[in-house]
């Protein structure tokens, strides 16, 4: 594998720091020690957080399988459950789930504005960051399992979980009973400005499906972006309220449910106040708390990066291999998206160099990311061979008018990788998990199922099976 090392042997240091059990379920809170770089395991160590949740109508867990969930971001900590419902709520009736807190998320050796200098300069800081990518998160996957004893484990891989199992079969197969994928097969190849304009594409779609629900929302939008051009306003943090902010409200395009939360926000942004019509408090509260990265600032750091390897294809412009602030520059394609638009489109993932000026808590990493967005000597993240020779049972929900990660692409992917099946619906967004998760994972859980044993249903009318990603 040009540029990556197999996965490591390395067993992880681990304890155990408490067990609860509590509505329904039972925890336990798993901590682990493992290598900065796993290429040199007795250098700098970083702890790992997971916990681990089961049903407590087993008696004895200890013989269930266990199910490692890979979450999606990237720089997102796994969830924090207080109840079994939902897709876990389905796992735990089979699986000892491991919820992973990826290095340098949740309680993982956490990063951000505040422990990122204790690195050194921005220089440092990048160089630190390349070893926080999928190739290390599945290194660390692999200490924690020799760790546990387990032999051989299911991944269920959401959204950027879903690029990480995509390394996993390529790096450490040998690891995986079977693997199952949301809303995630990467792109194997190519630069990530390929990624941004399938983006654009779909998010223009997304837009004109939302503005045909809700016509009157276009023009309570378009009088937003008006008044924030002409009438000073800032966001409970102090940053002023700009016309690209306001178009990070597209985020909620991206879900099933969630994509009609948008047009109560839209509901009433405007007070009136002695100083005249401003944005309402709630409005702005809301916004903030969409838009502020100050509990995941590794997503605008990292985002572009995950499509970063030696292998990728050159860009349209100059040929060169460098992520460059894709997103950004792909725009001048999209008019469209502009801010300065007279009608701006709604912008979803995405994430642009202003992102490191006007939010306060990514201000001072403004000089990491551009380190970051500069590289050019990415290591792979996938084996082309391995995934061709796949053996390992796979299984991926591919979302029609997915807008984060394309259909057409992860089509792509999926005819790249022996065995795996493909369920493709129309009948779920990015968030497909949270609509339905347990009828998602029943779906992925036959198809991988071993011939013989009684559950290899075929998938329901939600969706439609392909075999090797082909209809």
């Amino acid at each position: 594998m040009s540029g990556t090392a197999t996965a490591a042997s390395v067993t992880a240091g681990h304890t155990v720091r408490g067990s609860r059990s509590f509505r329904g379920l039972r925890t336990a809170e798993h901590w682990f020690e493992v290598p900065l770089d796993h290429r040199s395991p007795e250098g700098e160590q970083l702890a790992v957080f997971a916990r681990e949740v089961v049903s407590a109508r087993h008696a004895d867990p200890e013989q269930l399988p266990w199910l490692l969930y890979l979450q999606g971001g990237p720089g997102s900590g796994a969830p924090r459950v207080t109840g079994l419902s939902g897709w876990l709520g389905e796992a735990a009736e089979h699986f000892r789930v491991l919820l992973l807190d990826q290095r340098g998320t949740g309680l993982s050796s956490p990063l951000n504005r505040q422990t990122l200098p204790l690195v050194g300069d921005a220089a440092a800081q990048a160089a630190h960051l390349r070893r926080f990518r999928a190739d290390s998160i599945v290194h660390d996957a692999e200490a924690i399992r020799r760790a546990l004893g387990v032999e051989r484990w299911t991944t269920l891989g959401q959204s950027y979980g879903g690029f990480i199992t995509l390394t996993y079969l390529s790096m450490a197969p040998e690891g995986l009973e079977r693997s199952l994928v949301t809303g995630g097969l990467a792109p194997l190849t190519g630069h990530a400005d390929r990624v941004y304009r399938a983006t654009y594409a779909r998010m223009a779609a997304r837009n004109r499906e939302y503005f045909e629900w809700y016509p009157e929302d276009r023009a309570t939008l378009d009088g937003v972006f008006e008044h924030v051009a002409q009438v000073p306003e800032a966001l409970p943090d102090g940053r002023p309220v700009t016309r690209g902010l306001v178009q990070m409200l597209g985020q909620y395009l991206g879900g099933n449910t969630r994509v009609h939360q948008l047009h109560h926000v839209l509901e009433r942004p405007f007070v009136h106040t002695p100083d005249g019509r401003r944005l309402a408090d709630a409005f702005l509260e809301t916004l903030q708390q969409l838009v502020s990265r100050l509990d995941n600032p590794l997503y605008a750091l990292m985002h572009e990066s995950i499509y970063g390897q030696a292998g990728l294809g050159g860009r349209e412009d100059d040929g060169g291999t460098a992520t460059a602030w894709s997103a950004d520059r792909v725009l001048a394609d999209f008019p469209d998206f502009r801010p300065e638009a007279p009608q701006p489109l709604l912008t979803g993932e995405m994430v642009y160099p202003w992102y490191f000026t006007d939010d306060p808590a990514l201000e001072p990493l403004r000089g990491t990311a551009e380190e970051l967005a500069a590289v050019d000597d990415w290591e792979d993240l996938y084996d082309l061979a391995a995934l061709a020779e796949n053996r390992v049972p796979v299984a991926a929900a591919v979302y029609s008018d997915d807008v984060y990660v394309d259909r057409d692409l992860s089509l792509e992917t999926a005819g790249r990788v022996r065995g795996l099946r493909v369920w493709e619906s129309a009948d779920f967004h990015h968030d497909g998990i949270a609509d339905d998760g347990p009828l998602i994972l029943r779906t992925l859980l036959a198809m991988t199922a071993p011939a013989g044993t009684g559950s290899d249903q075929p998938p329901t009318e939600a969706g439609t099976e392909t075999e090797d990603g082909r209809a």
